[in-house]
Order: structure tokens, then sequence, then C-alpha cells
């Protein structure tokens, strides 16, 4: 008995390649708590403090050849400086979420209040217009 040809189409071709991307794209949970491709700041977190502590403990060790000492020296960098980048990575995007709410408030007031009695530019143009009719000259005696 003769084997059949296997005959090949586009799909199975490309199956490898998608089962490739889609491990790829698989989010990463670092000792099973912390999935780093999801949580803001955490990313950058463990690079930055992984590559402080091989520095760190590298360092040390170029210093001092004990090599426990200066392992125990790298963990504790790597401690510090994780929580350090993560810490002001946190209050920075807090304060940008502040930020974006402010001016998310500010543009829902402008287009509610455009046009009213309340409208905070008419307020300005007519206090800057209040101004220059109580004091005519006083510009033009400034300068």
């Amino acid at each position: 008995m003769v084997p059949s040809p296997i005959l090949l189409q586009s799909s199975d071709i490309l199956a490898p390649t998608v089962f490739t991307i889609n491990l790829l794209m698989m989010s990463f949970n670092l000792l099973g708590i912390l999935d780093v491709q999801n949580t803001p700041c955490a990313r950058d977190s463990v690079l930055y403090g992984s590559a402080g502590a091989l520095v760190a403990g590298v360092g040390h060790f170029l210093a001092t050849s004990r090599v426990k000492r200066s392992f125990d020296f790298g963990v504790g960098s790597f401690l510090l400086t994780t929580l350090g980048t993560w810490m002001f990575c946190r209050y920075q995007n807090a304060k940008l979420r502040i930020q974006h709410r402010m001016v998310q408030e500010g543009m829902k007031n402008k287009v509610m209040y455009e046009g009213t009695k309340m409208d905070p530019t008419k307020k300005a143009d007519r206090s800057s217009r209040d101004n220059q009719i109580d004091n005519p000259g006083s510009t033009a005696r400034e300068r």
C-alpha cells in the first residue's frame, strides 16, 4: 500500500507562526503573584531593579572580592531599586491621572457653560473691559 501524499494548506503552514506569536503574547507572572505585562510600572521596575542589582553586586565584588556579601549587596540593591522605581512611577501615573481628570472636568464645564452668563471666558473679558473703562489711560501711563 502506498501512503497518500500529505496536502498542506496555507493555514497549516501559518499555524506554527500563530502558535509562536500566541506564546509570546502570554502574560508573564513574576513569582506567580505579579502579572508583569498587565501591571503598570511593573516591567520597568523589575528591569531597573535587576540592572541595579547586577551593577551593585559586581561593583561590590570587584571592590571587596567577597562573594557572599556581594550577592547580599546585589539582592538588597535589587529590592531598593525595584521598590524605588515602582513608587516613583506609580506616583507619576497618579499625578497624570489627576491632571487628566482636571482637564476633562474643565472641558466639560466649558461645553456646559459656553454661551451662558456663567461662561468663564466672558467673565475674564468683562473684567478686562471693565478695567479699561474705569481707567482708560492707565495702560498708557504704565508704559
